[in-house]
This record gives C-alpha cells, structure tokens and sequence, in this order.
C-alpha cells in the first residue's frame, strides 16, 4: 500500500476502495478488447472507394481505400468527421483562419475538431507500431486542407469522401446527408479488406446524465476530466477560445 504526504485514514480507506474498482474497471476494458479481438470476420467492403486527397508533394489526387493500407500494415484505423457540420450544431464558428472563410452550414464540428488535434500528435506511433490512421470528411478536400493548416495538424492522411458513398454507406452520415462522427477500423488480408469494427455504442441508447461516449477510453481530453475533484463539466469543445485554440 502507498500513502501520499499529509493524507488522513479516512482518504486512504475510501482510496483503497476505489482502487478496487479501478482494478475492476481495467479486467473489464480488457475483457472488452478480447471480445472485440475475437470478432468473426467482418463484411467485404463493397467497392474500392475512391478519396480525393494530397499526394506526396502534396498536389490533389485519387487515393483509393486499399491505398491507405502501407506494406506490411494490415489495419486502417479511420476518424469519420463531422464536416460539415450537423444542421443542428449552435456552437460558434472559427473567426480567424482559412476555415472562417467558410459559411457556418459548411464549418467542422468543433467536437471532432477537437477530438483530432488530440489524434495528430498519436499518429507517427500508431505508424511506428504497425497501423495506418486517415481522417474522412465529406466536405471538399480544399476545406479539409485548410482545416489542417489552421489547426496545425502535420500527422494525419486527410481524405475527402465528397464524390463517393462512403460515409453514407458506412453510417456515418443520415439519409437526409447529416454528418455522424464515427470511429471506423478496416483489416485487409491478401487482397481482401473487411469492416472489422465501428463505434457502434454512439447509436446505442445513452444512461441517464451520460454522453454516448462512444470512444470514450480514447478521448484524452474528457477522461483527464474523469481524474479530477469537478469531473466532466457541463462544457462544449470549441473551435476557438478567444486567443487561441
């Protein structure tokens, strides 16, 4: 057992306790990732979708989905964004940058915007140890770019799904075209590529005073918050605060 400097018994009989429960909290998570490991195979995808991107010297290209997996890196993890944005988001819109250029219908989603500037540092150790990473938006490939310029992102393959189905396809986006944030992950053996696992939970009803919390092991941002005396505040990611982001 540890203590910490000037603590009571009382805070480290109810810490003891917790610590239970962390323990507990940790066996679950695993025994999740064992299930998730263990999955059958997944559905083929259905065409080899085609992205407008960057190529290496960073001119607009083709790219299709069997492209973004690197030799010898069998997994593709894939962010599908909000951008545009959900019709119904009220959050402010970005006033500085190349994004404020944009009318507010056609700005990201400050939450997914977010969500990857935490993802951009990741990406060179998920390609170190073994995995591919894009991001998909459906917004015009230009806009993402400029996006990424704004936010500084320098990690991540950027990929516009504006000409294909794919979003609409991989239900991340509505049949009236509304944006769905969705964490997707395909795995390719020999020439095949298998859907293997999407962030389900986000459609799956929510506990009362809960988010969906769909990626919620992987949001760096809010599980800090979990560490702390407030916890998670009633608070929405922006995409600017006043000076900065």
């Amino acid at each position: 057992m540890i203590t910490f400097p000037n603590e009571s018994a009382r805070y480290r009989t109810a810490r003891e306790k917790l610590l239970k429960k962390e323990i507990e909290l940790r066996r679950a998570m695993e025994a999740v990732a064992e299930a998730r490991r263990a999955l059958p195979p997944g559905g083929l995808i259905s065409q080899d979708y085609v992205f407008d991107a960057l190529d290496a010297d960073g001119r607009p290209a083709k790219v299709k989905l069997s492209e973004l997996f690197a030799p010898g890196k069998d997994t593709l993890i894939l962010y599908q964004m909000m951008f545009p944005r959900h019709p119904q988001e009220t959050r402010d819109v970005a006033t500085s940058g190349g994004t404020a250029k944009l009318a507010r219908p056609d700005q990201p989603c400050p939450s997914c915007t977010a969500l990857l500037d935490q993802f951009d540092g990741a990406v060179g150790h998920l390609k170190a140890a073994g995995f591919n990473f894009a991001v998909v938006a459906k917004t015009a490939l230009a806009n993402l770019v400029t996006l990424g310029r704004d936010r500084g992102w320098r990690n991540m393959r950027l990929l516009s799904s504006a000409n294909n189905s794919f979003k609409r396809d991989y239900n991340a986006e509505t049949a009236d075209g509304a944006q769905l944030p969705l964490l997707s992950v395909f795995h390719r053996d020999g020439d095949a590529i298998r859907h293997f696992w999407s962030s389900e939970l986000g459609f799956a009803p929510t506990d009362p005073g809960q988010d969906p919390r769909a990626i919620g092991t992987c949001e760096i941002l809010w599980n800090l918050m979990d560490f702390t005396p407030e916890g998670r505040p009633n608070w929405d990611e922006q995409l600017q605060y006043g000076c900065c982001h």
